[in-house]
């Protein structure tokens, strides 16, 4: 049976389709939480019992049995929150459990496992991702897979899932999916359109979306009929950013330690979110604050007029804005208005802020603002048949260089953001030595992509902060392979020694090929950089 996952930030939802062919999600015994109105949700949320023997309880388990805090030892044995923080390049406390560091990588890894684990007669997976993912979280979310007897698994973006999912029927609408969870705020605008698609009746079907295989791991494929309907979703724009409801949460935290005097510690994490949901549907909330460590007690209200003004002074709707403008930019250069736009989906749970869907109705008709299906649109749609995608690449590529002017690394772009695959023409560079006798030239290469919000680590919260301009943020891809070419013989200044071709291939792989100018030999043909998902 094939299973779909939304790895959210503060919720996870599983789906599958049943005997019956309709989609559901799964309720998971211990795991889910029973939140009134609300589906099958799995808070993510992970304790650690032992980390040498890797017994950990998940989900639900861990507040009802009050775990969701430090122990009686002060240790930090409850986590949450963790899979922003998942391939990030932030520097911050790793705790050490029983003589063991536990990372958040491992800590996602343990809260997986534990999912796949209670899911009946897995044959297949798919997780969606953020828009905005770097390579290393897709790297690690594929090092989890390759540890699983999972024979395929596939990845979708989360914001063309939720277009998937809320069931529109492909008519050539265009979609603008404002996906607002815990951890992320993604914006993407899709396409989509119905195809036939003639397909012999001896020839396998290929999974639709992006099949990823690691090592020699055999992928299944089943037969189809000679004619097979698909519709294609294709991603116009996209943008994203570290921000999400866990940022939103800090920021009542603060509001309450600022006016009140509140500590800052799990107790109050939690009122904070309580009041948060709270006036997702009623004015005012009122919460009792009882403080152990002064034995004083405190009535808090807290109206949705003073939850706006946070919100305003964190910058929170300049951010939507930003956004939207991004979004806007990007279909500018395709000639496309947004208010050609059929539907905006709002979806993840901070989208259920009353402001959030008011700022929605503030930039497009009513009529065409849908918010109906939050939590399970993404898992939902991941897991609808018949669906191929087409996209483009979201973050741009380039080399690292030395800029003499201002004394500091910067990068050279050598592929762009929004360029479709395959590349038509490999991209060209052509390289010298630096200084005489030069054994080997060196190339680093990265994942480019643009940022006007810090992640920083304070108070054992992983917070954000919005910056005064853009910044670039970059993840290395050939961190433990920077040589690209050995000289022989040595390199001399003042001439060109080696070409370097850049393609990107239809599996969205980057690849390089050297050629040394003198020699004229191939020191590198079409040798894989990374796996771009």
């Amino acid at each position: 049976m094939e299973y779909a996952i939304d790895f959210g930030t503060s919720n996870t939802v599983v789906a599958r389709i049943n005997e019956d062919g309709v989609i559901e999600t799964v309720k998971l015994a211990d795991y889910s939480s029973l939140i009134a109105n609300n589906p099958s949700l799995v808070p993510s949320f992970v304790y650690v019992q032992d980390a040498n023997k890797e017994q950990v309880l998940i989900g639900q388990e861990v507040s009802d049995r009050g775990l969701d805090s430090k122990n009686s030892k002060g240790e930090q044995r409850f986590f949450k929150a963790f899979k922003r923080a998942i391939g990030s390049n932030v520097s911050m406390f790793v705790p050490e459990l029983d003589g063991r560091e536990v990372e958040f990588e491992l800590v996602g890894e343990w809260f997986l496992k534990r999912i796949i684990e209670r899911l009946p007669d897995v044959d297949s997976l798919i997780f969606t991702v953020p828009v905005d993912s770097f390579e290393s979280y897709r790297n690690w979310l594929g090092g989890v897979c390759e540890k699983l007897t999972v024979n395929q698994v596939r990845i979708i973006d989360e914001p063309t899932a939720a277009a998937l999912g809320y069931g529109i029927n492909g008519g050539g609408e265009t979609l603008l999916v404002v996906d607002f969870g815990g951890g992320t705020l993604d914006l993407s605008l899709v396409k989509l359109s119905f195809a036939q698609v003639q397909i012999e009746s001896n020839q396998p079907k290929s999974p639709l979306g992006f099949l990823l295989k690691w090592g020699n791991r055999t992928i299944k494929n089943t037969a189809t009929s000679h004619n097979q309907s698909s519709q294609t979703a294709k991603v116009l724009a996209k943008t994203g950013q570290n921000l999400g409801g866990i940022d939103i949460d800090n920021w009542i935290i603060d509001y309450l330690h600022r006016e009140l005097g509140l500590p800052k510690n799990s107790l109050v994490t939690r009122l904070a979110e309580r009041i948060k949901i709270a006036l997702s549907s009623s004015e005012s909330v009122i919460e009792v604050f009882f403080n152990d460590q002064t034995f004083e007690s405190y009535d808090l209200t807290l109206t949705r007029s003073q939850f706006n003004q946070i919100l305003e002074q964190q910058q929170f709707f300049v951010n939507l804005d930003l956004a939207l403008d991004r979004i806007r930019q990007q279909a500018t250069r395709q000639n496309l208005d947004l208010d050609q736009i059929d539907a905006i989906l709002l979806v993840g749970g901070t989208s259920q802020i009353p402001a959030v869907k008011e700022w929605a109705l503030k930039h497009f008709p009513s009529e065409k603002v849908k918010a109906d299906k939050p939590f399970e649109a993404i898992a939902h749609g991941a897991i609808s048949q018949g669906w191929e995608l087409k996209d483009f690449l979201y973050h741009s590529y380039g080399i690292r260089y030395w800029d003499k002017r201002y004394k500091k690394h910067n990068w050279h772009t050598i592929v762009k953001s929004g360029t479709t695959y395959p590349l038509e023409k490999p991209v060209e560079l052509t390289l010298g030595a630096s200084v005489p006798n030069q054994p080997s030239i060196e190339l680093v290469i990265g994942e480019l992509g643009e940022t006007n919000v810090e992640v920083y680590f304070e108070d054992q919260r992983l917070v954000t902060r919005v910056l005064e301009g853009k910044q670039v943020a970059v993840q290395i891809l050939n961190e433990n392979s920077k040589v690209i070419a050995n000289l022989d013989p040595l390199g001399q200044t003042g001439s060109d020694r080696i070409k370097v071709f850049f393609q990107v291939d239809e599996k969205r792989t980057l690849r390089i090929t050297v050629t040394d100018l003198l020699t004229k030999q191939n020191l590198l043909s079409n040798a894989a950089v990374a796996q771009l998902m």
